[in-house]
């Protein structure tokens, strides 16, 4: 939008890792963060010598969440070790955080509500008694709604609108949002394979019991509101055909896909029960360990103007 060419850095995860190894349950402002800015200046500032600069700044000065006098303590002394100066405003002073968010909302920019540190998300989300979804990465490969990589779709998407003229506008929707934590299912003590449908939920971690009915495609324990379907009847419902329930564990499609399953077996948008998919129908007892978290959430959402 400024004309500005964008130089990437290496996304360096190994090296930060170590490098604030021991001082993880540090507060924002904290030593974690002095660390954290040293590194990331000294980067720029190096790449600035190089291209000849003689002026080099940062965008964590405009975050409310940030120490402007340790901003300016650490880009000062690499700017000094480097030959060039640091330019620290205060952005903030004059209503300048709102200011900031209001055109950011002019321009539909992204503007995340913690700082891009993981221990720093974590420790803010425990405060705010949320989630940190944030870091969710399920093993399945789905992309999951709010998460980063539904972010980055998103976004992309927006990118493509941009470069064709197609008007649009991002809106926000608030929704009932979930996350499968972990999620086992034991036959006569031995582990066997089960993927849980989105928004299965269970009352406690754990339950055991017995399938003893079937009305249509369901199979229901009798405790829990658990319930069962065949990977035959999941490969019918929605129109694929994995092999095995393991194949179908680390290549689940889409959410939006699964959901729609789950509203061909249970016409209830409110049903919370626990629907599991295995190869065959357990005949004897079962144990069930379990943790999912439903919340209330927002999502953006991006609306083609035509």
């Amino acid at each position: 939008m400024l004309g500005i060419e964008l130089i990437e850095g290496e996304y360096d995860t190994h090296n930060w890792l170590e490098a604030v190894r021991g001082f993880e349950r540090e507060p924002e402002k904290g030593a974690r963060c002095a660390i954290c800015f040293d590194r990331r200046f000294e980067i720029t500032a190096q790449k600035a010598d190089e291209l000849g600069e003689k002026i080099f700044t940062s965008t964590l000065l405009t975050s409310p969440k940030k120490s402007l006098r340790q901003l300016k303590h650490a880009g000062e002394a690499l700017g000094e070790k480097f030959g060039i100066s640091f330019v620290a405003p205060d952005y903030r002073k004059a209503s300048g955080t709102q200011e900031q968010n209001i055109l950011a909302k002019q321009d539909a920019l992204y503007r995340q509500d913690y700082c891009g540190c993981l221990f720093g998300l974590t420790m803010q989300r425990e405060q705010q008694q949320k989630l940190a979804d944030e870091l969710f990465s399920p093993l399945s490969k789905q992309i999951q709604p709010e998460s980063i990589e539904a972010r980055i779709e998103l976004y992309e998407q927006r990118w493509s609108y941009e470069e064709n003229n197609m008007a649009y506008k991002i809106v926000k929707e608030r929704f009932l949002n979930w996350r499968q934590l972990h999620g086992l299912l034991k036959v006569k003590k031995e582990t066997v394979p089960a993927h849980f449908l989105p928004y299965s939920t269970l009352k406690s971690h754990y339950t055991r019991g017995k399938i003893d009915v079937q009305i249509g495609n369901l199979h229901y324990m009798n405790r829990d509101e658990v319930k069962f379907i065949t990977l035959s009847c999941y490969n019918e419902l929605g129109e694929t055909n994995f092999a095995t329930v393991n194949e179908l564990i680390f290549n689940t499609p889409s959410f939006e896909k699964e959901l729609k399953i789950r509203n061909q077996l249970i016409n209830n948008a409110y049903d919370l029960s626990s629907i599991l998919v295995v190869d065959s129908i357990p005949t004897q007892k079962v144990e069930i360990g379990y943790k999912s978290h439903i919340y209330e959430d927002v999502k953006e959402v991006l609306i083609k103007i035509s």
